[in-house]
């Protein structure tokens, strides 16, 4: 199976989980995955008001310069670890 079918299936995988993750784990699941998907951040930071934009913003641009094949492959460990 390709790293992108794993990451795919990973991707279905995420929401069925036992348990929700709590919210750090959650941040990191999406930061992986947008940085999989999307590469490095273009968008601008999101305002102060949009505090939950603002740490998903946050938790993707952490990650600039990670490769989306490692983003991806960190992404499939990281559900196989929750399951």
């Amino acid at each position: 199976m390709s790293l992108k079918d794993q990451f795919e299936a990973a991707v279905a995988d995420s929401k069925n989980l036992p348990e929700r993750p709590d919210n750090m784990t959650l941040l990191k699941i999406y930061a992986l995955y947008k940085q999989g998907s999307s590469g490095d951040v273009q968008d601008k930071r999101p305002g102060f008001t949009d505090m939950v934009g603002r740490a998903k913003w946050d938790a993707w641009n952490e990650l600039k310069g990670t490769s989306q094949d490692e983003a991806m492959q960190q992404y499939v460990d990281l559900i196989e670890s929750l399951k």
